[in-house]
């Protein structure tokens, strides 16, 4: 009696199927400082069974200094050289699950890299939630102003033209990590395997 394989899972199919219609491309996440590009790439990468990668980690060990530190002795326009550097050697290095510092999709080099070898997703987030998510931490050399609030409002207003040329959108809010991380996936699946409404970039906000 011959014996019938059963079924895969439905999140296994889908994962597999993001992972062959990706190739050698990686998945990259931009956003805000706040939005949990960190938290839910580790998450997705693991899915995805993926190697996760963080740009930030990554400058702070070819400098073997902090952010912080790198801002204040070389200043911000150097941090940026460096970061579009780093960036472009993850990129090359094959595919993974990639988090970017905050002011690294406005470089038009650094969009232009990632449109050709990954897919972007946004992780949007309010500045309410911004500001709840950093306020605890002092690793932030550009919310080290009188007005942090301030501050968020106003990267915000610069930056989202340049986000919103990210491939997706997804919501980043107070829910469970795991949801975004599916909302994630869904995301993925349809832009790259036709499985929902992949026609247009940027239409799969996951508002939840």
């Amino acid at each position: 009696m011959s014996e019938t394989a059963l079924p895969a899972p439905i999140g296994a199919s889908q994962e597999a199927g993001i992972i062959s219609a990706l190739g050698t491309r990686s998945v990259v996440l931009v956003g805000m400082m706040g939005a949990g590009k960190s938290t839910v790439g580790r998450r997705l990468a693991a899915r995805l069974r993926l190697p996760f990668l963080d740009a930030d980690i990554e400058i702070e060990a070819a400098h073997r200094l902090s952010i912080p530190d790198i801002f204040e002795t070389y200043g911000e326009p150097y941090f940026r050289d460096g970061e579009a550097r780093v960036i472009a050697r993850l990129l090359d290095s094959g595919p993974g699950v990639l988090a970017t510092g905050g002011g690294a999709f406005l470089r038009e080099d650094t969009r232009e890299r990632i449109r050709r070898q990954a897919v972007s997703i946004w992780l949007k987030a309010d500045a309410d939630v911004i500001m709840r998510r950093v306020k605890r931490r002092a690793d932030r050399p550009l919310l080290k102003t009188a007005d942090p609030a301030g501050t968020v409002d106003r990267l915000i207003g610069e930056r989202e033209p340049f986000y919103r040329q990210a491939d997706l959108t997804i919501w980043s809010r107070d829910v469970p990590h795991d949801k975004i991380v599916d909302e994630c996936l869904d995301a993925l699946h349809g832009w790259l395997c036709g499985g929902a409404t992949a026609a247009t970039p940027n239409t799969l906000d996951a508002t939840g």
